[in-house]
């Protein structure tokens, strides 16, 4: 069971917006800040899972609003302002980032590559600017980026996707600077492998040896826990974080080469 006692509900509620929290990471999520007794707004694509999330959390007593929305649709700042404007939120969750289109950049349709940046840059933008603008206003909150692993080195096939991962990290560090005086946390969350069901549609091998896979609820644990030690946290324990620290050296060839290598292998490439 998940400890919530350490959750500032006076601070991050009385309403928290999870982006991407039908499941997984977010899902867990919603269940330890329901648990901490914040209200709830969750954002999805897919209606039914984010139909059973929001009817487990509404279990332990709190109250879930939920949108289905595309993100990267015209309109969807606004449809989803149209759901929180009324509420005060004091928790901003950007769970919604993911890798929608893999391919090999110099052949790629530049259309569904914009949507990569569209999903992973521009909305986390529109929506970090508009609620924590909101924040510093009342002088409290907190936002939590999800953020990658490849967003430490560049990645065949997924490339924009791990750049894109490389700018929320950095941005995070300067929004984290801007809003710090204001009493408003800014955390980057760094995933290493985790056992979420996007994960395992994809058939990645999470089951080789001296692959560490953490599970959903840890990670979302470990963010909570650690929201006002910004701007960016690595997820996993000390071997995760020494290996983001490891990928930021030179030279970068052979990393980016080691790095692919132990890609390809989870992802079936080198069979």
């Amino acid at each position: 069971m998940t400890d919530t006692s350490t959750i500032d509900a006076a601070k991050y509620g009385p309403w928290a917006v999870i982006a991407g929290g039908s499941e997984g990471v977010g899902s867990s999520f919603a269940e330890q800040l329901a648990a901490a007794g914040i209200n709830l707004v969750l954002l999805a694509r897919k209606p039914g899972p984010l139909e059973e999330t929001a009817e487990k959390v509404r279990a332990l007593g709190v109250e879930v609003r939920t949108l289905s929305v595309d993100l990267i649709a015209p309109g969807a700042v606004e449809q989803i302002r149209a759901v929180t404007d009324p509420l005060e939120v004091g928790l901003f969750i950007f769970n919604a980032g993911a890798n929608t289109y893999a391919n090999e950049f110099v052949t790629a349709d530049l259309t569904k590559v914009q949507e990569v940046i569209d999903l992973n840059i521009t909305r986390q933008l529109e929506l970090s600017q508009h609620f924590g603008a909101l924040m510093k206003e009342r002088g409290r909150g907190g936002i939590i980026l999800l953020g990658s692993m490849a967003g430490y080195l560049g990645t065949e096939m997924i490339g924009i996707y791990a750049a894109a991962k490389a700018f929320s990290r950095v941005f995070a560090e300067g929004l984290w600077l801007e809003l710090k005086a204001h009493d408003v946390d800014v955390l980057h969350l760094v995933l290493g492998v985790t056992r979420t069901p996007s994960m395992e549609r994809h058939g990645l091998k999470m089951d080789l040896p001296g692959l560490d896979v953490a599970a959903p609820a840890d990670v979302a644990a470990e963010g909570l826990a650690r929201i006002t030690e910004g701007p960016v946290w690595v997820a996993g324990g000390e071997a995760n974080f020494t290996n983001a620290k490891k990928r930021l050296g030179f030279p970068r060839g052979p990393m980016v080469e080691a790095s692919a290598k132990a890609s390809r292998k989870m992802m079936g490439f080198d069979e």
